[in-house]
């Protein structure tokens, strides 16, 4: 692994195709943002000959980062799919923006992904959101290698970033976490700073000389060879105690020389097991070189190393009526189950699905059944229907090249899918099934906004239920009692890409505008009103009259409208009208225009008249003597209290524990969990805590997640209540 001489790559400028899942490797790239995926991702694609110079294809685009928000906005906001060919294997690469705010993305690439390559910079170390993916993709067993970038910077060290990785990644075992080379240093600049010019194979003890801009391979001088001993035993060491062999080790340490060739093997198995997490480094290709530092070697690792889809566990499949389906895994013969993972618009093609199919084989032309169930909550309705498939293609920036077939374990875009979404299963029509989704961050920072003109009205809720089908991460809300339209995103980030792609990619202008919590309002204590509506004007009058009562409740009661009228004084046919006056007032509130809740209202008594008396008037009166009731007691405001649970490393405790005080939170609790983590748990006003979401990450430096549901209303502080209504009056 590394060290194979001669290796072949891809084609260049042709579609890449695969015809068995074994000739697949699916691979997805993590790390903080600016740690150089995606320049990783073009140097890849340069060493297999995909493109003709750094970051270009053939007609000149790059392979990545290719959308013009991401031009504009300097780093990569959505997943990208890059195909190359190394000896005969089709790779996928996905690149993942390193941004918290688009961590859905990360999701999508870890769903269609069977390995995961963390990309680490050697001048920032490792980033705490990056450990949480380390231990997300431990949890489920995926297996992992770590790639150390930017070792042109000044202060760079590969080795201290080598053990940097082993305690960030390594806590179970830190001989798990090893190097496969060292680096080769050229001569010192000025500056003192050495550049790497090449690589030592530990186990293969050659060198692989990169200063010509193509790999060179070599033999080691004798002064080298101790340099690397240390390391070059560790590493023995560490891939023995992975293999299967249980007497390789007794047999290493009585003095037998084990055989390169089954140390590549083993650690080829441990690798692809998840038990043994290799170490390597790569830099992009200099101006007019054709290999960048280490590519040769990782895409040898990528296809020698990685599992292939047939290794990867499916995840639950069911009938569209939820019963269990057993399919075999990753068979190209079997049923056809595919998800799609990400949703795009093309403004010449339409909506392009990126499809990772799971069983069976996808070709264009044919009908399959589309399901999407269980999002719902965040404007996706339940559906399932019938459509034909397009073309399918492979991207390679914003080409769209033809393929024929996509087998299962491939990815593959499938063009003019009308009604699939992210996170929809694929199937045949006369075999519906469906996928269980992945795990989908819930976006907790909310952004009200407004049409910017009638046009923009015309074209708002269009332009947004495509926002939100592509991006499962997104929720949208029509608050019924705020009449806003609320976008939900998980940062400000986020939200400023969603908005650029209403305006850019959908037409519509949108302003944003204060976001509104629903406040309510009560009573607190009994009071009396009546409601006397009569008119005369000539013709028919209008005449009706009623007496309330009305008595606080507990919180949740909403309103409870109770006759205890004796003698007639109101007609019956008229007591459902005083309570339907009752209850329009009390929608439109008696105090600040909020919604009144938690109120018994007794109708005790009225008068009526033979002739003038009517519904309309009833209806009036009931809700005159509401209002009359609030005139001369005190009403409260309530606002809403949400649950918080925070899950937050223990160094940032006290800093949470006291920023959540800081907004009128109460504390419920703390739990001790795994990880050097605790679970906070308190209640805080939901008014407090909009952009909790931003303000939390940069509390945490980005290691710290939090999760809110509403809990009660309750009454506000005098204080900040007299506070909402200025601001509410200026608004006005």
């Amino acid at each position: 692994m590394g060290d194979k001489a001669n290796a072949h790559p891809g084609a260049a400028g042709r579609a890449v195709a695969a015809d068995q899942p074994a000739s697949v490797r699916n691979v997805v790239l993590v790390g903080h943002s600016g740690a150089g995926k995606t320049t990783l991702v073009e140097a890849l694609a340069l060493t297999a000959g995909a493109v003709n110079r750094a970051g270009r294809v053939e007609d000149g685009g790059t392979v990545s980062d290719y959308d013009e928000i991401e031009h504009r906005q300097q780093r990569s906001v959505q997943l990208s799919l890059v195909p190359v060919e190394w000896n005969g294997i089709k790779v996928n690469l996905l690149d993942t923006p390193g941004y918290a705010d688009f961590v859905g993305e990360l999701r999508a690439g870890l769903r269609a992904a069977d390995a995961a390559l963390f990309v680490v910079s050697a001048s920032d170390g490792v980033d705490g959101s990056t450990r949480m993916v380390w231990e997300e993709c431990a949890a489920v067993g995926m297996p992992r290698a770590i790639v150390v970038t930017h070792l042109e910077a000044a202060r760079a060290d590969f080795e201290e970033m080598t053990r940097v990785c082993a305690e960030a990644f390594g806590a179970d075992d830190p001989d798990a976490v090893l190097p496969l080379y060292l680096p080769l240093h050229g001569p010192q600049a000025p500056d003192g700073h050495a550049p790497v010019t090449g690589l030592i194979g530990l186990l293969s003890q050659k060198l692989f000389d990169y200063s010509t801009g193509e790999r060179k391979d070599s033999e080691p001088g004798e002064d080298q060879l101790p340099l690397i001993e240390e390391a070059r035993n560790r590493l023995i060491e560490g891939i023995i105690s992975e293999s299967e062999d249980e007497t390789l080790m007794d047999r290493y340490l009585g003095g037998e020389q084990v055989d390169v060739k089954t140390l590549v093997e083993d650690l080829e198995r441990a690798v692809a097991r998840g038990t043994f997490f290799p170490v390597l480094a790569a830099a992009p290709a200099t101006d007019g070189a054709r290999q960048g530092l280490g590519t040769v070697e990782l895409l040898e690792l990528v296809t020698g190393g990685f599992p292939t889809p047939l290794e990867h566990d499916q995840p639950q499949v069911t009938t569209i009526d939820g019963r269990p389906r057993e399919l075999k895994p990753c068979d190209p013969d079997g049923p056809l189950v595919a998800e799609v993972v990400r949703t795009s618009s093309d403004p010449y093609v339409g909506r392009v699905s990126l499809v990772r199919v799971f069983s069976g084989t996808l070709r264009p032309d044919e009908t399959v059944h589309v399901s999407g169930h269980g999002l719902a909550d965040r404007g996706h309705e339940d559906h399932d229907v019938d459509e034909r498939i397009g073309a399918l293609s492979t991207p390679f920036g914003k080409q769209q090249r033809p393929v024929s077939h996509c087998v299962a374990g491939d990815l593959a875009c499938v063009a003019k899918l009308n009604r699939a979404e992210t996170g929809d299963t694929l199937s045949a029509k006369d075999d519906p099934l469906l996928m269980e989704p992945w795990d989908m961050p819930d976006p907790l920072l909310p952004l009200a906004i407004q049409a910017h003109s009638k046009p923009d009205e015309d074209k708002l809720s269009q332009g947004l239920a495509r926002l939100v089908a592509e991006d499962p991460t997104m929720r949208l809300e029509q608050n019924q009692d705020t009449h806003q339209v609320v976008l939900w995103c998980l940062g400000e980030a986020h939200a400023d890409v969603a908005l650029e792609r209403l305006r850019s990619r959908y037409g519509v202008q949108v302003d944003v505008v204060p976001h509104k919590v629903s406040l309510r309002e009560t009573f607190a204590t009994k009071a009396g009103g009546r409601g006397r509506h009569v008119k005369q004007s000539g013709g028919h009058g209008q005449y009706a009259i009623c007496e309330i009562e009305v008595e606080p409740l507990p919180g949740g009661s909403g309103i409870e409208f109770v006759d205890k009228v004796v003698g007639g004084a109101v007609p019956r046919q008229f007591i459902p009208s005083v309570e339907k006056g009752v209850r329009a007032q009390a929608a439109k509130g008696v105090a600040a225009g909020y919604p009144l809740v938690d109120v018994r209202v007794t109708l005790l008594d009225g008068k009526a008249h033979s002739v003038d008396s009517s519904d309309a008037a009833f209806q009036t009166a009931g809700a005159l003597a509401l209002r009359e009731a609030a005139a001369d007691v005190k009403i409260h405001l309530l606002e809403p209290v949400a649950e918080v649970s925070v899950l937050v490393g223990d160094d940032y405790v006290g800093a949470v524990m006291s920023d959540l005080s800081g907004r009128r939170g109460r504390v419920l609790g703390t739990e001790q969990t795994a990880g050097g983590r605790t679970l906070v748990r308190a209640e805080v006003p939901e008014i407090e805590i909009g952009r909790y979401a931003v303000d939390l990450r940069s509390l945490s430096h980005g290691t710290a997640r939090f999760s809110r549901r509403y809990a009660r209303h309750e009454p506000m502080p005098p204080q900040v209540a007299e506070r909402v209504r200025k601001q509410e009056q200026e608004a006005s």
